[in-house]
């Protein structure tokens, strides 16, 4: 990333309203006032289309013009103002929404905090629907964001940091509550974002991609949400979160496996309905994975371990397809990765079609043109449907990656090549890190106490501890059982 070079405006205003005018030509919302104050030239700079401008004529000009003389820190009735003698802040203030004051005879300029852009209505994450708790979601303005954390945190441990990183810069929040983060992964966070260089509009994707663990790895190591109340209950068990401004995704860090699997909807309802429901997911987790190399298994190699009406039905199923199992599997599987994306990028109500018709359409076509038989419809639906159950949609997409390379050895070596490819994503697995802790944590390395909170779920009053996979500082979160129960 290239520094620019500091830049100090003169005492001249003329001087430096054609520097400034220089900078922002062929910008047409880019507006200037002149009047007079204390008996000088003043000159009033701001972006017509992202600044307030009912703060500007009703707290900025007309007081100015009526009180004629005065100190202009003390007597504008705003709430945030600045002085600077640097040039490139005066153009970064005035790219942020706010008005700039320059003041004939003085080499400082005023900045008033003058910010309007728009921000759309909140609304609940369409890809993070849940059946009881809050249905709001963040949107694209970082301190509308924030307004919604505080709402809801009210204490002085929540501490936010803003940092502008990039060029042109983008403001990116840190949140932590301090009286639990573990400083060093604070730190260690920090240090990334602020070695990101890049010359390009900064997204969550992007700062995601230029400081996780390993980027080439199929699984997500930063978790991605848009709701409030998870962003919450993940600060509280000492973890950090990272908002980027235009963006309505918080990344949460670090992140383990299991934390993937899990919703609001597991500490909102029932303990054994919460915990029934994780594990399917995980089960979802493995039938993904396995199910359509497993029948690739069968069919190609081992087929004796089924039934016999079994071996007769799928037999005649497949009697009069010309394509092996792997290539009916790479087929189906490839129609569906089309079928999803179609669905996302054309409009809702086109979208439904698309995927309700074009699914019955296409799959009784491929079957009565005998392409694919029945069985590998019933089995890569199955896949299908498993990989929607994941709450998390980069897990999901990870999932649907893992299953050609499965489906690829399957079809080579069989179960043989099963086993191989799971113990190759388990050893990944648990040689992957998240900003320093086990991504496969509590089971790799074994965390007895974090059991309670992975694979199950005990009730809220057992929860004495908080997880120790982000390490906090303070790990005791309730004190007692129950306080009525003696």
């Amino acid at each position: 990333m290239k520094t620019q070079p500091t830049i100090t405006i003169s005492k001249d205003i003329t001087s430096n309203l054609e520097k400034l005018k220089d900078e922002f030509s062929n910008v047409f919302d880019f507006k200037t006032r002149k009047i007079t104050f204390n008996n000088k030239p003043l000159c009033i700079a701001f972006i017509d289309t992202i600044s307030n401008k009912d703060i500007i004529n009703e707290k900025i000009i007309k007081v100015l013009l009526n009180i004629k003389q005065g100190n202009i820190m003390t007597d504008l009735p705003v709430s945030t103002i600045s002085t600077t003698n640097c040039l490139n802040e005066i153009q970064e203030a005035l790219t942020n929404g706010n008005t700039v004051l320059l003041v004939d005879s003085s080499n400082e300029a005023f900045i008033i905090d003058t910010v309007l852009f728009e921000v759309r209505s909140t609304s609940e994450p369409t890809n993070e629907k849940v059946v009881s708790g809050s249905h709001d979601g963040f949107v694209e303005s970082l301190n509308k964001n924030i307004n919604f954390l505080r709402s809801r945190i009210r204490s002085s441990d929540f501490k936010i940091e803003v940092l502008p990183i990039g060029s042109p810069s983008t403001n990116v929040g840190i949140l932590y509550l301090d009286n639990i983060v573990n400083k060093d992964i604070l730190e260690i966070v920090k240090f990334r974002i602020n070695s990101i260089q890049l010359e390009n509009n900064l997204t969550t994707g992007k700062l995601e991609e230029f400081i996780e663990d390993s980027s080439l790895s199929p699984f997500p190591q930063i978790l991605e949400t848009e709701r409030p109340d998870r962003v919450i209950s993940n600060l509280f068990d000492g973890k950090i979160c990272v908002i980027v401004e235009g963006s309505p995704t918080v990344s949460i860090m670090p992140a383990s496996f299991f934390t993937f699997f899990q919703t609001p909807d597991d500490y909102n309802g029932r303990v054994l309905i919460g915990t029934f429901l994780r594990i399917i997911r995980l089960f979802s987790f493995f039938l993904c994975i396995t199910l359509p190399a497993v029948y690739i298994s069968i069919v190609s190699f081992s087929y004796e371990i089924l039934p016999y009406e079994l071996v007769t039905t799928i037999q005649n199923s497949i009697e009069f397809v010309p394509f092996s199992p792997f290539v009916e599997a790479i087929i189906m599987q490839l129609i569906l990765e089309l079928l999803r994306e179609a669905s996302i990028r054309l409009p809702s109500p086109i979208a439904q079609t698309i995927g309700i018709v074009g699914g019955l359409v296409i799959g009784t076509a491929i079957v009565e043109a005998n392409l694919v038989s029945n069985t590998m419809i019933v089995v890569l639906a199955i896949t299908a449907v498993a990989s929607f159950i994941v709450p998390v949609h980069e897990m999901s997409f990870s999932l649907r990656l893992l299953s050609f390379p499965m489906i690829i050895l399957a079809s080579i070596y069989g179960f043989v090549g099963i086993i191989f490819g799971l113990t190759l994503i388990f050893i990944h697995i648990i040689k992957l890190e998240s900003f320093g802790t086990p991504y496969f944590s509590p089971l790799a390395p074994i965390r007895l106490k974090d059991l309670k909170d992975a694979l199950i779920r005990v009730p809220n009053w057992k929860m004495k501890t908080r997880p120790t996979n982000a390490q906090p500082i303070d790990t005791i979160q309730s004190k007692d059982t129950k306080g009525w129960k003696k």
